[in-house]
């Protein structure tokens, strides 16, 4: 899954914690890479109890991990897409793919 602002992929990293965050956007789970996390205006979804940012959305349910609230999640909420796969990703998929089914 791509950053929901400027659509870098994410990488794994070498070793430890990825830099990476996770966060709710009307009420659909996106991923913040590193240099968007510097944006202070990220127009992410706050919890109405404590008003954290720290949300994850699974099962239709929206969860704060900040003070444990869960709320339904808007049954038409909109899916948040990136502004575009970057160049060669679908190749790469499908490279990822035949390596992965040992196609030839």
């Amino acid at each position: 899954m791509p950053c929901y602002r400027c659509g870098a992929r994410q990488t794994d990293p070498v070793r430890g914690v990825s830099p990476w965050k996770r966060g709710v956007r009307h009420d659909s789970q996106v991923l913040i890479c590193p240099d968007c996390q510097r944006t202070h205006d990220l127009e992410l979804d706050t919890c109405a109890g404590c008003g954290s940012v720290a949300l994850i959305c699974r099962l239709g349910e929206v969860e704060c991990r900040a003070c444990g609230a869960v709320r339904a999640a808007r049954s038409g909420a909109p899916v948040v897409l990136s502004t575009g796969s970057p160049p060669g990703l679908s190749a790469e998929v499908e490279a990822a793919l035949n390596r992965v089914l040992g196609r030839a």
